[in-house]
């Protein structure tokens, strides 16, 4: 096979290899038979406009009109012309497909379903790399830059997963790149004709040995980089510190099942608020009227976080169903406990665009237009296919469950399935979060006391403070720190307490959604972005899932979880505080009430968000921040690493002193390495097979040099002449005047991109790999031949020994 194919090949299966990485981000991964065969499509055509040979700019175009003749086909068959050629609703065709894969990458969780957007962005980008590959590394025989978009491709993979891309897929698209650049590299060996094992020349490890067996010394050179560089890659990630996730962050995603439906999961819906809301008032996003007479346990629920792994809560991948009507009775919920059925009808602000719609729970029934679908597990409608509540009206019928304190204590456990899903707790909580369950619920003789007095013990008697400046920090500490220093915010006592409920075996989850909101003069209901809330769910038997409130001075405490009074009464929960008002005025509040989640999101304003930037030491550590930024300073100093030792060698080669006839020599010899290197540089391969007169008068052709320049370089290889052949040497003078003439003709007469080249990666910094490389083999050898010696000494005694004994 010639070079070229074996490029060709190696190109095809870089970016094959790169590509399995996005793998694991759809399902099924049916895509990666369209993305191969493609492919083969656009390799194929750039290797027979090759052989003709074309152009490299038509080549190029060629490989991309074919590429898009094959998505078209593949994608648009039926509005293309005769099928194939792409026409205005074949362009149509795909910017709806583009931009249903735009919608549907921010909508659905990892594994993604296999929807026709998606599949015509993720086979699409795998060629547009393919194509930058095959033109880096074949077209333009440069395998090195080639890397760059196939990083770009993994990189997006790894991106997307959130950062849980395995090693494998990462060890995959290093051995592509690596099988890559071996290709180009027995190509280019190939180049230089037949190599002859004679004995190897000092200072030039690139030759064979006399018996011809190891392979050339720049390919064992390239191998053993190539391994050692990806053990680093895989090694040195696993030792060093990592930017977790905290208590209150995370990203979703995780393991989950494919409904026909589709799946998703949101950790934060919070999260995307449309930057108008991104204001330091408060500003309205949701208006709804109710004939419900008492609307303080009227919360608007966005989405349930039901997954605790210790350092964060997350919202599980689940099915996604179309909408139905009614909706189904909610889980748990018995027909002892008193109900009644609420409506409201509700009105989005145009600035307000989430993909989670704000309802009562339980909802019973929805009347919405436009692309909703239904979460069965939490209840939840979510948009589809770039679905938002953006200026969206709808009517959501929804159940006033009233269950007393007596049902709640006496309900029966929980279905085994439920128990030991929403009591999970990760192994690495810290221990003093049951200590402290246990200790505030002692004397508790069922689950409601327990969640009764968790609830009790963080609103009023646990002496904890409402503040919206606190950090409690990240980690898996988090909630130690918190339970210690007893202040914070909604997300605070809410993932606190779910924590702890789990802890004692009750299921629990936390909700994040908006308080009711506060009444304007025309009994309407205004909810503002302030009003964003976050608060506890605990199971319960014939009642389902129920409200709790440990947050002080925020939000409505329940009237099944009030304390009873000595006439048997509820007594009056406290009531939020002047400062901290529970809901918004109908006039935006200059006053900075925005808890540092949401100035961390962004949701505040500029002033709120530089506000919240303050912490309680909770942050991140010293060594780590070290770590991090020395790693930053390696990969903005390592492209510049050619360049630098470039400038290295000509100032020492250059700056070289001495008055003894050695060192004139010296002097010479150094000033003409650097003129055949500076050659090298800018496109002129040196060649040590001819002497140095015909050395210069190549260079000079090469190189188009002419005048004064081209004068320099006859001036120097005469003065390697008197000092390497003249019975007395006579040593030339001016030699750094005349190597800097030589560097600006070839500046002059060469190119933009040859001279940035040369500037960047000088091709002449492979020295570094020939001199590294015969340091190795030196120190193999002499190592060997100590090893050969001590082994000799040690045979000797030992045989010694054996006839002074025997």
């Amino acid at each position: 096979m010639s070079g070229l194919g074996r490029l060709t090949l190696g190109a095809y299966a870089a970016t094959l290899m790169a590509a399995g990485a996005l793998l694991p981000l759809v399902r099924p991964a049916n895509w990666i038979f369209t993305a191969a065969l493609l492919l083969a499509v656009q390799s194929g055509v750039g290797a027979l406009a090759r052989r003709m040979p074309l152009a490299r700019p038509l080549t190029i175009t060629a490989q991309a009109v074919v590429s898009v003749l094959a998505m078209t086909l593949v994608f648009a068959r039926e509005q293309a012309l005769l099928g194939l050629l792409p026409g205005p609703e074949a362009l149509g065709r795909f910017a709806t497909l583009f931009q249903s894969g735009v919608d549907d990458v921010g909508t659905f969780a990892i594994p993604a379903p296999d929807t026709a957007g998606i599949r015509l962005m993720v086979v699409g980008g795998v060629l547009v790399i393919g194509l930058l590959v095959d033109t880096l590394a074949v077209t333009f025989r440069s395998a090195a830059p080639a890397g760059l978009p196939l990083l770009a491709l993994y990189s997006v993979a790894a991106g997307l997963s959130a950062g849980g891309a395995s090693w494998l897929w990462f060890l995959l698209a290093a051995s592509g790149y690596l099988m890559l650049l071996l290709a180009e590299s027995r190509d280019r060996l190939s180049q230089w004709g037949r190599v002859f094992g004679a004995a190897p020349r000092a200072g030039r490890p690139g030759t064979a040995g006399s018996g011809g067996a190891r392979p050339l010394a720049p390919v064992r050179t390239g191998r053993r980089i190539g391994v050692v560089a990806m053990g680093v890659a895989l090694a040195v990630p696993a030792v060093l510190p990592t930017l977790s996730g905290g208590l209150f962050g995370g990203s979703g995603g995780g393991p989950g099942e494919s409904g026909k439906g589709g799946t998703i999961s949101a950790v934060n819906p919070l999260v995307s608020l449309q930057d108008n809301l991104r204001q330091p008032e408060d500003r309205e996003v949701l208006r709804y009227r109710t004939n419900a007479p008492d609307t303080s346990g009227m919360y608007l629920r966005l989405v349930a976080l039901d997954q605790f792994d210790g350092t964060s809560w997350k919202s599980s991948v689940r099915p996604i169903e179309d909408v139905p009507k009614p909706l189904p009775r909610p889980d748990g919920l018995g027909g002892q406990v008193a109900t009644t059925e609420v409506t409201g009808n509700f009105v989005a602000a145009p600035t307000y665009e989430q993909k989670w719609l704000p309802m009562p729970y339980p909802a019973s029934r929805v009347e919405i237009g436009g692309r909703w679908r239904y979460e069965p597990a939490g209840r939840m409608l979510v948009g589809d296919d770039g679905q938002t509540t953006r200026d969206v009206r709808y009517t959501v019928a929804s159940l006033d469950v009233r269950p007393t304190a007596a049902q709640l204590a006496a309900a029966p456990p929980a279905p085994a399935a439920l128990r030991a899903e929403y009591t999970r707790v990760p192994a690495s909580l810290p221990l003093d979060v049951r200590a402290t369950a246990l200790q505030v619920t002692k004397g508790a003789r069922n689950d409601y006391e327990r969640a009764v007095k968790l609830q009790d013990w963080f609103a009023s008697d646990g002496g904890f403070r409402y503040d919206v400046d606190v950090e409690s920090g990240t980690g898996v500490q988090a909630i130690s720190r918190f339970l210690e220093r007893r202040e914070g915010f909604c997300v605070h006592f809410s993932f606190s307490m779910a924590a702890m409920a789990r802890t004692l075996g009750i299921p629990a989850r936390v909700a994040v959604g908006f308080m009711p909101g506060s009444r304007q003069a025309d009994g309407a209901m205004s909810v503002g972005i302030r009003d964003a809330h976050a608060w506890p769910e605990v199971y319960f038997e014939g009642a389902g899932w129920t409200r709790f409130e440990p947050t002080p001075t925020r939000g409505f405490t329940p009237e099944y979880t009030r304390r009873q009074s000595p006439s048997g009464t509820p007594t009056e929960t406290a009531q939020p505080s002047a400062g901290a008002s529970a809901a918004p005025s109908a006039v935006p509040s200059a006053s900075d009430s925005c808890p540092p989640q949401l100035r961390r999101l962004g949701e505040c304003g500029p002033d709120a968000a530089a506000g919240g930037a303050s912490s309680d030491g909770g942050g991140i550590d010293p060594l780590t921040v070290v770590l991090v930024s020395l790693g930053v300073a390696v990969v903005v100093l390592l492209p510049l690493t050619p360049l630098l030792w470039r400038r290295r060698v000509r100032s020492r080669r250059l700056g070289s002193s001495g008055r003894t006839a050695e060192d004139a020599v010296a002097r010479t010899l150094a000033a003409w390495q650097e003129i055949v290197d500076t050659a090298w540089d800018h496109g002129v391969v040196p060649d040590e097979s001819i002497t140095p007169r015909k050395t210069a008068a190549r260079i000079v052709r090469l190189g188009a040099l002419e005048g004064e320049s081209a004068d320099a370089v006859h001036r120097v290889a005469r003065a390697v002449e008197q000092v390497l052949y003249a019975p007395q040497p006579r040593p030339g003078t001016g030699l750094a005047d005349e190597v800097a003439l030589v560097g600006s003709g070839f500046a002059a007469t060469a190119s933009r991109k040859v001279r940035l080249r040369a500037l960047l990666a000088p091709r002449s910094a492979a020295r570094v790999i020939w001199r590294a490389s015969a340091d190795w083999s030196a120190l193999t050898d002499r190592w060997a031949a100590r090893r050969q010696t001590a082994t000799l000494r040690l045979t000797t005694t030992l045989r010694r020994l054996t006839r002074t004994n025997p």
